[in-house]
């Protein structure tokens, strides 16, 4: 059941980036009809909650609300994949209860929250490696690569067009195409802040632009499946679903697993989060969807095939909520 649902739930995402699912209960639609909280406290619960943001977490996301929605057939929860970025400018001005996000909101955000009296908790769902990856056609003589030579393939003057170009490598000449997020992508933003660093003026470096760019982790898979010589990167879970027509690259000698992701010495490792907008919390539908989502977090990444966040972490995210 879980890669049917993981890849239904993947399915959905695709249509995502073009507007938003709605994901609505199959029980009693009788006003009298009992619900489940999701705290084991049976409350009728109704309403609607609205959601956007990373299309690295919705996918996890969208699965809470399934489930969630099954047993509160009157919650309606809409779940968008604008982008990390496109996901925190709604939530700012208020259009959304909760946002995704594949990094942790920046200062510019904060103060456009703060601009738009949007309070907010900052919630730790599941964690992520940013795994880099090719075709598992393709040909492309090596299976290593390093921080540094992403590094001068990513960078904004980089003119390397062939894997054979890549300085510091062994690779064969097989023509290099590249497929990654776009700007609106928190996976964006933690990869060139991390790759690409900053330039003088304490900015983080923006990559080339002649790349297949899509704020749909979806959409960059596609591009590498059919290119043969195409290099991209997105989230663990992405490539974990498509592993019969990808290869990942270790990188810095250390594999992409949940073992490495979760202790850390994987070097694109990475929290993921919800945020929740505070007077959002004060609804009974958005307070008892967020505790199920927190409490069931781990079964849920286990389900999908995420890396399950820290225990400790989940605890604090959950103390944060109100019962």
């Amino acid at each position: 059941m879980a890669r049917g649902r993981r890849i239904a739930l993947i399915a959905a995402s695709a249509v995502l980036a073009l507007g938003s699912l709605a994901v609505a209960g199959c029980g009693d639609d009788d006003e009298d009809a009992t619900a489940t909280s999701g705290g084991g406290d049976a409350a009728a619960l109704s309403g609607n909650i609205v959601i956007d943001g990373s299309s690295t977490v919705a996918p996890l996301t969208s699965a809470a609300a399934e489930d969630f929605a099954a047993d509160n057939g009157d919650v309606n929860i809409t779940v968008g994949t604008s982008g990390t970025g496109g996901g925190f400018e709604r939530f700012c001005t208020g259009e959304t209860d909760i946002s995704n996000a594949s990094r942790a909101i920046e200062d510019d955000e904060v103060a456009a929250c703060e601009a738009g009296g949007v309070a907010y908790e900052e919630l730790r769902v599941a964690s992520d490696g940013i795994t880099i990856v090719t075709s598992s056609n393709a040909d492309v003589g090596g299976t290593d690569i390093t921080s540094a030579q992403l590094k001068a393939i990513w960078g904004p003057k980089s003119t390397i067009k062939n894997w054979s170009d890549i300085p510091g490598g062994d690779f064969n000449d097989v023509p290099l195409a590249l497929a990654g997020p776009d700007s609106q992508s928190g996976t964006y933003d933690f990869f060139n802040e991390e790759i690409l660093g900053e330039d003088a003026a304490g900015e983080t470096v923006t990559p080339r632009q002649d790349y297949t760019a899509s704020a749909d982790d979806n959409v960059i898979v596609r591009a590498v499946q059919s290119g043969p010589g195409t290099m991209g990167y997105f989230g663990f879970t992405y490539y974990e679903e498509n592993a019969d027509t990808l290869a990942p690259f270790t990188l810095d000698g250390v594999e992409p697993t949940t073992e490495s992701i979760t202790d850390g010495s994987y070097p694109l490792s990475r929290p993921l989060f919800i945020y929740v907008k505070t007077a959002s919390l004060e609804k009974p539908e958005v307070k008892a969807f967020v505790r199920y989502y927190l409490e069931n977090a781990t079964a849920l990444a286990e389900d999908l095939q995420f890396v399950p966040a820290p225990q400790d972490a989940l605890d604090e995210a959950l103390a944060r909520v109100p019962e």
